[in-house]
C-alpha cells in the first residue's frame, strides 16, 4: 500500500493549462506514479520463476527487490531537487522515458546482472519521475481543485498496492506470447509511450525560482555508505562472509561521519545540503525517522519471505500466491480511513496499536507454519495478511505526518523528502537481513524435505518481523504528541494546503511509500 507525503513550494502558478487539458495532465502523473507503485511490487510473487529461468542465486532475487528501493531512496531527494531546478516537466518526461527504457532492459535480461542493473536503473528513473507528481498537481491546479485531484491521486495509488502482486501473478501465469515473467516488465512500454506523448502535449513547464544548487558531494558519499552496507548484506552469504565484506560494512558507517559534517559546512554555505542538519535538532524526528525506518524494514521483506514458502516450499503457482498476497492490501484499506479521520489528534497511539496488530499476525503466521507445516491452505494465510493489513491500514497513512508533528513548518519540505528517502532505505535493508536468515535457513529449495525446511525457515525468520513490529510500538511514545484534529478535507488535501502555505522552498515532490 502507499501513502502521500507532500512537500510543495510556493512560488508563481505558471500560465494555467485549458480546463480539458489539465485533467488530462493529472491522468498522465497519476499513470506514472501507478507504475511507479505496481513496479515496486509487481515483481515479487515472480521471483521464484525469475530465478529458474535465469539460474540465478538467492542474492538475485534479494538485489531485484532491494536494488529498485535502494535506487529510489538514494535519489529521491535529488529528483524532487532536479524538477525545482530544471523543470518538473522535464524531470518527468526524462524519468518516465528512462524507466521506460530500463524496464525493457530488465524484460529482456538474459543474466542476473542485467536484471539486477535494470531494476536499480529503474529506481534512480522512478526518483527522477515521481517527485514531480505532486508539484505538477500543486502548479497546474487552482487550490479549489486540489481535493478532487488529490483524492483521485489516492485511489490511483491505492489501486496500486493491489493491482501489483495481481497483475505479477496473472502475467506470470498466463504466459502471454511466451514471454513468461518478462511479461511484467515489458508491459511498461505501452503505458510509458503513452505518457510521454501526452505530457508533452499537456504538461506545463515549472520551476522553483528559490531553489538551491544540487548536492551532488553529498549524493556521492550517501550513495557509497548504503551500498558499502547493502553489498554484504546480500552477497555475504553466498560468498561465505569473507572478513573483508564486514570491514566494507564498517566503512559505510564510518563514511556517514564525513558525510554528515559535509552537510553541516554545506547548509551553513547556501541552505543546499542533501539532508539539512538541522532536522535532527528535534529529537521526535530524529527518534521518528528510526522508527519509520524500522517499521517498514519488517514490511515488504515480510512478503520476500511468504513468496518463497508459497512457492517453493508448498508449490503454489504465482497467481496463487498473488491472490493470497491480496489480502494484505485489503486489510490495509478495511483501515486506512479510520487512521486518517482519528489518527491526526494522536497519532502515535495509533502508531502503537497498528504496529501491535501487525505483530500479532506475523505471530500467528508463525503459529500456523509451527502447527500446520506443508499443510497450510490459502485460507489460513490470506487470514494472517488480513491481520497484518489491518494493523498497517491504522498506522502507515499517518506515520510520516507523526514524525514530523515537531518539525516547524520552514523545513517540513526537507523532512519529509527525508523520511520517505529513509521509508525506501527501510525497505532495502530489511529485504538484505530478512534474506540472510532466510535462505541461510531454507537451503537449495530442493530436497525431499523441501517443504518442511521452508515452513521452518519462514517460522523462524518471521520473528524478525514480529520483533520489528513490537519495537515500533514500544518506541511509539517517542513520537510527537497529541496535535489538534485537521478540517476533514481529506488527508492530502489538508496536508498539501499547509505545505503550499509555509513552504518557502522544499524538496517540491511527492514520495511514493510502499510495503
Amino acid at each position: 500500500m502507499t501513502t502521500t507525503e507532500t512537500a510543495a513550494v510556493r512560488e508563481p502558478r505558471p500560465e494555467q493549462a485549458p480546463s480539458r487539458r489539465k485533467w488530462v495532465a493529472l491522468a498522465v502523473v497519476l499513470l506514472a506514479a501507478f507504475l511507479d507503485n505496481v513496479d515496486s511490487t509487481i515483481v515479487t510473487v515472480a521471483l521464484p520463476d525469475i530465478q529458474r529461468e535465469l539460474g540465478a542465486d538467492f542474492a538475485t532475487a534479494q538485489w531485484t527487490l532491494a536494488g529498485y528501493a535502494l535506487a529510489f531512496a538514494v535519489f529521491l531527494i535529488t529528483g524532487g531537487r532536479l524538477g525545482d531546478i530544471y523543470g518538473r516537466k522535464r524531470l518527468f518526461i526524462a524519468g518516465v522515458i528512462g524507466f521506460t527504457l530500463a524496464s525493457v532492459m530488465c524484460g529482456v535480461a538474459a543474466s542476473p546482472g542485467v536484471l539486477v542493473t535494470g531494476r536499480l536503473l529503474q529506481g534512480v528513473m522512478a526518483a527522477l519521475m515521481v517527485p514531480q507528481v505532486m508539484s505538477v498537481i500543486m502548479t497546474t491546479f487552482e487550490q479549489k481543485d486540489w481535493v478532487v485531484a488529490f483524492s483521485m491521486m489516492g485511489a490511483v495509488l491505492g489501486l496500486g498496492g493491489v493491482a501489483g502482486p495481481l497483475l505479477g501473478g496473472i502475467l506470470t501465469d498466463l504466459d502471454l506470447l511466451g514471454l513468461g515473467w518478462r511479461a511484467i516488465f515489458l508491459i511498461n512500454i505501452p503505458f510509458g509511450i503513452l505518457a510521454v506523448g501526452l505530457a508533452l502535449w499537456c504538461l506545463p513547464e515549472s520551476k522553483s525560482e528559490q531553489a538551491t544548487r544540487l548536492d551532488v558531494p553529498g549524493v556521492f558519499l550517501l550513495s557509497l555508505a548504503a551500498l558499502g552496507l547493502m553489498y554484504p548484506l546480500v552477497q555475504g552469504r553466498e560468498q561465505g562472509w569473507p572478513g573483508w565484506m564486514f570491514a566494507v560494512m564498517g566503512g559505510a558507517f564510518v563514511l556517514l561521519v564525513p558525510f554528515a559534517l559535509y552537510q553541516r559546512r554545506r547548509h551553513a554555505k547556501d541552505g543546499s545540503a542533501l539532508v539539512p542538519p538541522t532536522l535532527f535538532r528535534h529529537r521526535s524526528f530524529t527518534a521518528g525517522v528510526f522508527v519509520v525506518m524500522l517499521a517498514f524494514s519488517g514490511i515488504t521483506s515480510f512478503f520476500l519471505v511468504l513468496t518463497y514458502q508459497m512457492q517453493l516450499g508448498l508449490g503454489w503457482s504465482a497467481l496463487r500466491t498473488a491472490l493470497v498476497t491480496v489480502a494484505f492490501p485489503i486489510g490495509i484499506m478495511a483501515t486506512f480511513q479510520i487512521a486518517w479521520r482519528k489518527g491526526t489528534a494522536n497519532g502515535r497511539v495509533y502508531v502503537a496499536i497498528g504496529t501491535s496488530i501487525m505483530a500479532l499476525g506475523t505471530l500467528l503466521m508463525i503459529a500456523l507454519n509451527h502447527i500446520q507445516g506443508p499443510d497450510l491452505t490459502w485460507l489460513q494465510l490470506a487470514g494472517a495478511e488480513l491481520v497484518v493489513g489491518l494493523g498497517m491500514g491504522l498506522c502507515s497513512p499517518i506515520l510520516t505526518n507523526v514524525v514530523l508533528g515537531d518539525v516547524p513548518p520552514q523545513d517540513a519540505g526537507a523532512g519529509s523528502g527525508v523520511v520517505n528517502a529513509l521509508i525506501q532505505f527501510g525497505t532495502a535493508v530489511g529485504i538484505a537481513v530478512v534474506g540472510v536468515i532466510f535462505f541461510s535457513l531454507s537451503g537449495s529449495g530442493t530436497g525431499p524435505d523441501r517443504a518442511q525446511r521452508f515452513s521452518d525457515a519462514t517460522a523462524a525468520t518471521l520473528w524478525y518481523n514480529a520483533g520489528v513490529f513490537v519495537l515500533v510500538a514500544v518506541l511509539s511514545p517517542l513520537l510527537p504528541g497529541r496535535k489538534k484534529a485537521e478540517p476533514e478535507a481529506g488527508p492530502d488535501t489538508a496536508d498539501a494546503a499547509r505545505s503550499a502555505e509555509r513552504e518557502p522552498a522544499a524538496v517540491g515532490g511527492v514520495a511514493a511509500d510502499r510495503a
